[in-house]
């Protein structure tokens, strides 16, 4: 199990995402958009202003079951711990243990 203080730094960080994302596009679109090398600059400076972790990039998959950071299956959500003991009790409906 991860750390309650990580997994709370997480929601801290996907609340500020959903809260700055449509400020975060439209200045990156107008920084795309402009072509004035000083007019980019401002631009850039207002982006600077926004919490790093409103950035999406700063976001990190989770197990939710666990809040394990590493080995997430996107399909499930599942880190690979859980979903090997999770099968192994028939709980995932369509998955095998493979054998050949």
């Amino acid at each position: 199990m991860a750390k309650q203080s990580m997994i709370q730094r997480e929601k801290k960080r996907e609340e500020l995402v959903l809260k700055y994302n449509k400020k975060r596009k439209s200045l990156l679109l107008e920084f795309k958009k402009t072509k004035n090398f000083l007019g980019q600059m401002e631009i850039r400076k207002q982006i600077e202003k926004l919490p790093r972790n409103s950035s999406s990039i700063r976001l990190r998959n989770r197990c939710w079951r666990t809040g394990r950071s590493r080995g997430i299956y996107r399909d499930f959500g599942l880190c690979r711990h859980m979903i090997r003991e999770m099968a192994h009790n028939c709980i995932l409906p369509g998955v095998r243990k493979a054998s050949w």
